[in-house]
């Protein structure tokens, strides 16, 4: 029996927005007021202050599909 090819599917995960209730405060804003308008500055400010707090996500690769290709030789 030979197994011509080994591959395992990844998960895809949910990644949801931390700063979603933000953004949907900006755009509420700009819909009901000009996109210059000064009544948008703190909602603005607030959703800088949102993407800064948001930690950056270091996409790790997984390697199980290079290690499986590498001993399905063996197999």
């Amino acid at each position: 029996m030979k197994i011509k090819k080994l591959m395992v599917r990844s998960r895809k995960l949910d990644h949801k927005s931390p700063c979603t209730p933000e953004i949907a405060a900006l755009l509420t804003c700009w819909a009901t007021s000009s996109v210059d308008s000064p009544s948008c500055v703190q909602t603005v400010q607030a959703l800088t202050e949102c993407m800064r707090k948001v930690p950056k996500n270091s996409k790790h690769a997984t390697t199980i599909n290079y290690h499986l290709a590498r001993l399905g030789k063996f197999l």
